[in-house]
């Protein structure tokens, strides 16, 4: 059912949005570095690989600069119009390609990269990523602030020992906790944290959520 709705959903959404990308397309196409979509191989269900679409916002070679796949906010990697793009959540739309073509779903764990997804444990990875990676998600809600919580910090250590620990334990509860009224719970969520950025309705409404160590709580 979920799938029937992800379909539905992704064609409405690629209809609406046309008159955006057909705006943002000729914007990176003659801005930045002429790049106008970004496709990185991402993990999905069942620990299978796929190509994830994006609208270009960083530099060609930025996986092979410092700080490899994990971003920072005012990262020097980031291109003029991308810090518009990112902050917006616009450079996300492109997946929406994914959810249609079968790869995503709207609601799921986010799709890792082999070098982020190496800090989850073995038996997690199979946990989490026996459902869909989705456009949003409960990792993606709480941690919607991440690449500002990553500024001044070595990226790689903060990312390995808190970040994933809190990230994996949320997207577990996810995969346990799966059904259509999540779905549609969570889509509603992304929406409210999206206009309400500060936040924190979301452990209200999910009592049975993993909570973050008061480190983490405070940079959340």
């Amino acid at each position: 059912m979920i799938r029937v709705f992800d379909l539905l959903f992704s064609l409405i959404s690629l209809i609406f949005l046309l008159p955006i990308f057909l705006l943002i397309i000729p914007l990176l196409k003659f801005t930045g570095e002429g790049e106008v979509f970004y496709s990185q191989k991402r993990i999905g269900k069942d620990l299978k690989t796929f190509s994830i679409f994006k609208f270009a916002t960083m530099k060609k070679d930025s996986p092979n600069m410092t700080g490899g796949t994990i971003t920072v906010e005012n990262d020097p990697r980031i291109l003029p119009l991308g810090h518009f793009l990112r902050t917006s959540k616009i450079n996300e739309l492109p997946q929406i390609f994914n959810i249609f073509l079968g790869d995503m779903s709207f609601i799921g764990p986010r799709p890792c990269t082999a070098e982020t997804l190496a800090f989850y444990e073995n038996e997690s990875k199979k946990i989490i990523f026996s459902k869909k990676p989705g456009l949003s998600g409960i990792g993606s809600i709480i941690f919607r602030n991440e690449e500002e919580i990553l500024s001044g910090e070595d990226r790689e250590v903060f990312y390995s020992e808190h970040i994933a620990p809190y990230k994996q334990k949320l997207e577990e509860w996810f995969a346990n906790n799966a059904s259509l009224q999540m779905y549609f719970f969570l889509m509603f969520l992304t929406i409210y944290v999206v206009l309400n950025k500060k936040t924190k309705i979301q452990y209200k409404i999910f009592k049975s959520l993993p909570k973050p160590s008061k480190f983490l709580e405070e940079k959340l």
